[in-house]
């Protein structure tokens, strides 16, 4: 039997990572995480992804949470609450709130504003990270699926965003050379 996982388990992205790619789990990063991989400014203490649902990733995605300890947080009990990390019992909800070994995991198979897995890794951005590929959502997808679950800091997320991507199409200023001083 496993220790249950401290409540103040920092995040080990580096374990959390490559135990997913380890055993091959579909997934898409979301969430502020992927939106800092594109020069997102807000820090976050977890990770959130978008695995895909087919029966053959789910008993991936339960194997490797297994391997990470992988419990039901709540604010009450953050060290978590065991249950049943089975793909029949991953398949019963749209939403999980986890805590692992390597740190706050939330795994949202259908988040807000989208239709899941095949939605969001249509257009998501490659990285490497950890020396694999990572798939991370795009930034107008992050936006859209904050618009649609309006909680107060979605919305203090979208103004960031919108301003990012405002400037990232914004057709480049004319920039007026920079005077040299002269040393006197």
């Amino acid at each position: 039997m496993s220790e249950p996982v401290s409540p103040v388990t920092p995040l080990d992205l580096e374990k959390l990572f490559t135990t997913l790619v380890r055993h091959r789990v579909d997934f898409v990063l979301i969430g502020a995480l992927a939106a800092r991989l594109q020069g997102f400014p807000r820090a976050t203490y977890d990770a959130d992804i978008t695995p895909a649902r087919d029966a053959g990733n789910l008993q991936r995605l339960a194997t490797a949470l297994r391997e990470l300890d992988a419990r039901i947080y709540t604010d009450t009990i953050p060290e978590g609450l065991a249950f049943d990390c089975s793909p029949q019992m991953l398949a019963r909800a749209d939403v999980w709130n986890l805590v692992t070994k390597a740190g706050r995991l939330d795994l949202a198979f259908q988040p807000s504003g989208t239709a899941g897995y095949e939605d969001l890794a249509r257009h998501a951005i490659h990285f490497t990270v950890y020396g694999d590929d990572l798939l991370a959502a795009r930034l107008e997808d992050i936006m859209r699926s904050k618009q649609a679950a309006g909680r107060p800091q979605d919305k203090q997320d979208v103004a960031l965003i919108r301003e990012m991507l405002t400037r990232r199409t914004a057709p480049p200023e004319k920039q007026t050379p920079k005077r040299r001083r002269r040393d006197s």
